[in-house]
Formats: structure tokens, C-alpha cells, sequence
């Protein structure tokens, strides 16, 4: 009796260390394919400024902290989501794209408006502190200069049809979007038509252009623009053209841009140039014009110098200095320092 309860308890042993084997193996067969398939990345972006305007002003700062996270659910079917830490936390991206064909990509959710060429593109690569030329900042809707659409970091919700034709050598996007923002419901239920269009007749050179053509639904007032009052809708257009050089001594990027919203028209123009010195360090120099309002000539032109250092792929030191000849009030001066890490 005894051999035969010890026999049974070897027996149940054993299928207790091939399950708990058989278990091991799955779990471990999940982990690596959710590391096949789960990518997880962030950034952050932190200076110091120092600002003459107004009394003069200076401070250390947080400019960003991003998290990233995009899931290959198929070959043809990811996700992808990104947060935002500093200041007050929120999502800034969060959508699904399919793959049907390589020309024929659609993409639903919340994600970068494909507005001009310099708005799409990730703060981790753009040359300047302040990120964006001001015409793009405010055009664009990225950092509240326009009060009417407010801060939106370049954002919105909608569905965008994508992708490359003739062997890359053009590049569209065409979407159908909210046109208030990021986070928010649409307000006035019209949609924003939003196009790209970009070739590429070189390896070196991108041309190209894009527009939005939609209503927009204020959400306070502007001293450029006083005759719209908070939560009425109206006409807000947009259209932009440019250039790309990219090469091994120097990349450029230039564009004009223009935009009406109701009866006020604004343009704006800019061209930012990065001459790579040496392999890790690059010479910065911008030329930045805004013209909010064209009637009333309220405009500004910012000059920008300025050096960056990667000391590590994705990682840079910046230093620069900018020049702010405003037509209305006093010029002002403008000393920035800036880190960037990134995983």
C-alpha cells in the first residue's frame, strides 16, 4: 500500500512539474512577443531661460516629459499612444492605423495635424528651443498664441487617409478632422479638411505644400482678431509652401505660411538652417517673421543664433540666442539653455 501512494505521489509530482514547465514556457513565450511587438520610448527636455522683456525674467524650466508606447497588433495594425508629464499631465497622441496597401495607410484617433512641414516633425529633432517658428506656433495652433483655438500642441482628432506614390516620389496625407483640438469634442460640428501634398525629386530635396480649410469654434478672445467673441464659430483657413534641404554639411528648412480667420488675415515666414561642423556639433541660425494681423501690422521678427551638441544618438546640449524686433513695443533679448536625454 505504501509503494502505491508513493507511486501515485511521484506520479501527481510530476504533472504538477511538467504543468508548472508547460506554464513557464507560455508565459515566456508571451513576454518575448509582446517585446517583439510593444515598443516603449520617451524624452525629456529641460533649460533654463533668460528674458530681458518686460523687467527682464529667468528661470529653470521643464520643457517636456514624453512618454511613448506603439503596439504592432498585425503586420498591417498598430496603436500608439503618447503622454505628456510636465505641467498638467494629458494625452497628446492616441490613435490606430491600418496598412492596406504602402500608398494606403488610414489612421484614427488623436495625432499631429499635418499642417506645414515643420509642425509633424518631433521636438527631439527641431533645431530651436522654443521648437516651432512663430508662424507655425500660432498657425498651427501648438502653443496658445492664437487665444481663438488656444493651445492644442499641434493636435486634433480625426480619421487621415496617407502614404507614398511612384516610388516615394511623392508623399500625401488627407484627413477630415475636428478642428478643436486635442482632447476635446467638436464644438461646432463642422469638420476641417487638412492636406499635404510633398515631393521628392531628389534624395536631398522636399517641396511642397499644405492647407486647412475648416470653421473654427473660439474658446476666448484675441486683440488681433476682437470683432469674434468666445464661442462663436468662425471662417479659419489656412495655406503653406516650402522647402527641405537635407545634405551632409547642411540641412535648411524653409517656409511661408498664411491664414484667415474670419475677416483678419495673418502670414508668417521662416527659415532655419543647421550647418554640421563637426559630426556631433551643429552652428543654429533662424530667421523667424509673424505678422498676426496684417491690417494693424502687428508683427514680429526674431534672429536666432545658437550651437548643439549630441553627445549621445538622440541627446543633445543647445545653447542659443534670440533677437526679438517687434514693430509694437520694445525688442527684446533672449538667452536659452537646453538638455535633451531620450530612451
Amino acid at each position: 500500500m505504501k509503494h502505491i501512494l508513493l507511486s501515485c505521489l511521484l506520479l501527481l509530482c510530476g504533472g504538477y512539474t511538467l504543468k508548472a514547465q508547460e506554464n513557464t514556457k507560455t508565459a515566456n513565450e508571451v513576454i518575448n512577443t509582446l517585446k517583439e511587438r510593444i515598443t516603449l520610448q520617451g524624452y525629456a527636455q529641460v533649460g533654463y531661460t533668460y528674458d530681458d522683456q518686460n523687467g527682464g525674467s529667468n528661470t529653470f524650466d521643464i520643457k517636456r516629459v514624453i512618454f511613448m508606447a506603439s503596439g504592432q497588433i498585425t503586420d498591417k495594425w498598430l496603436c500608439y499612444f503618447m503622454y505628456s508629464f510636465a505641467n498638467t499631465g494629458k494625452i497628446l497622441e492616441a490613435y490606430t492605423e491600418y496598412k492596406f496597401l504602402p500608398e494606403i495607410k488610414v489612421r484614427l484617433g488623436q495625432f499631429k495635424t499635418m499642417y506645414t512641414f515643420e509642425n509633424p516633425i518631433s521636438p527631439c529633432y527641431v533645431e530651436l528651443i522654443n521648437c516651432y517658428a512663430q508662424s507655425v506656433n500660432y498657425l498651427a495652433g501648438i502653443d496658445g498664441s492664437d487665444p481663438l483655438y488656444g493651445s492644442n500642441s499641434g493636435r486634433d482628432l480625426g480619421l487621415m487617409v496617407y502614404g507614398d506614390l511612384f516610388d516615394k516620389l511623392i508623399s500625401y496625407n488627407l484627413a477630415v478632422m475636428n478642428g478643436q483640438g486635442i482632447n476635446k469634442k467638436d464644438l461646432n460640428n463642422q469638420k476641417d479638411i487638412v492636406g499635404r501634398l510633398i515631393f521628392h525629386p531628389l534624395k536631398w530635396l522636399s517641396a511642397g505644400g499644405s492647407f486647412i480649410k475648416g470653421k473654427g469654434h473660439a474658446v476666448a478672445v484675441s486683440a488681433y482678431n476682437p470683432e469674434i467673441g468666445i464661442g462663436e464659430n468662425y471662417t479659419r483657413n489656412r495655406w503653406s509652401a516650402g522647402a527641405t534641404i537635407t545634405t551632409t554639411p547642411v540641412d535648411i528648412r524653409t517656409e511661408y505660411l498664411a491664414g484667415k480667420d474670419g475677416n483678419v488675415k495673418s502670414e508668417g515666414y521662416y527659415c532655419t538652417a543647421s550647418v554640421h561642423v563637426l559630426p556631433k556639433l551643429d552652428v543654429i541660425a533662424s530667421y523667424d517673421y509673424l505678422n498676426k494681423n496684417k491690417t494693424a501690422a502687428d508683427k514680429q521678427t526674431n534672429y536666432v543664433a545658437g550651437l548643439q551638441y549630441w553627445f549621445y544618438p538622440k541627446c543633445r546640449v543647445q545653447a542659443q540666442y534670440t533677437y526679438c524686433d517687434r514693430h509694437k513695443g520694445e525688442s527684446s533679448n533672449l538667452i536659452q539653455a537646453q538638455i535633451q536625454v531620450r530612451f
